[in-house]
């Protein structure tokens, strides 16, 4: 195994830190944001339609923390499991949930066979990951993704600016300009499905991006036309 690059050493250290208080913050998150629920539900609705067309894998939510997400996509009827970075929150995870499955793992990295799966949840995940190291991530989540699968991204939006770092409460952050996000995904071979934007609330500091992509297929990957009947 490689030695993993030293901001994902420092993230990992500085989530296993702060763990506990984490998980206690994000156990209702979800609770006061229907407009962030709602594209996370709109993610789960394509993921359902696709398998009931075709068949479909897993879910991997990536960067997963303490799993309420994990168990959220699982309640909309997703066959989901998390990976993180996190020995810390591998662990709460599990205790939490112990009917869902949660790895440790690098989300640039992932232990999955091309095309395994349905789908890919990174929510606010790789927010910590520096610009010039970001093109990798993509290309994995492509890899993993079956032709055609989703991808939901949640991030802080720059507003106007250029990617932004800031001093996010556990380690270093980047903001990301919503159509600069998406114009990286669609080098690495992803579709823009939909996207929304929000305003930040009381005592959140930013305005929230979020971006649903399918994986697009090659001209190999695309099934065989049949010849006309006649």
């Amino acid at each position: 195994m490689t030695e993993p690059s030293s901001y994902l050493r420092s993230t990992a250290d500085a989530y296993d830190a702060m763990a506990a208080l984490y998980a206690e913050v994000a156990r209702d998150a979800l609770d006061p944001l229907p407009l962030d629920r709602a594209v996370i539900a709109a993610f789960a609705e394509l993921i359902r339609t696709a398998a009931t067309d075709a068949g479909a894998g897993a879910v991997a939510e990536l960067g997963c923390g303490p799993g309420q997400l994990t168990a959220h996509l699982r309640d909309l009827g997703l066959d989901v499991f998390g990976v993180d970075l996190s020995p810390v929150m591998i662990g709460l995870a599990r205790a939490a949930y112990p009917d869902l499955r949660f790895e440790v793992g690098s989300m640039d990295a992932l232990d999955v066979a091309d095309g395994e799966l349905s789908g890919i949840v990174s929510w606010y995940s790789v927010i910590h990951t520096p610009p010039q190291a970001l093109p990798p991530y993509f290309a994995e989540f492509r890899r993993v993704l079956a032709p055609g699968g989703h991808l939901l991204l949640g991030f802080f939006e720059s507003e106007g600016e250029p990617v932004t770092a800031f001093d996010h409460k556990v380690t270093t952050a980047y903001r990301w300009p919503v159509d600069g996000l998406a114009t990286l995904a669609g080098e690495a071979g992803f579709t823009e499905v939909g996207r929304m934007l929000r305003e930040p609330l009381e005592g959140e500091r930013f305005r929230r991006g979020h971006l649903i992509m399918r994986r697009s297929e090659t001209r190999e990957e695309r099934p065989a036309e049949r010849p006309a009947a006649g």
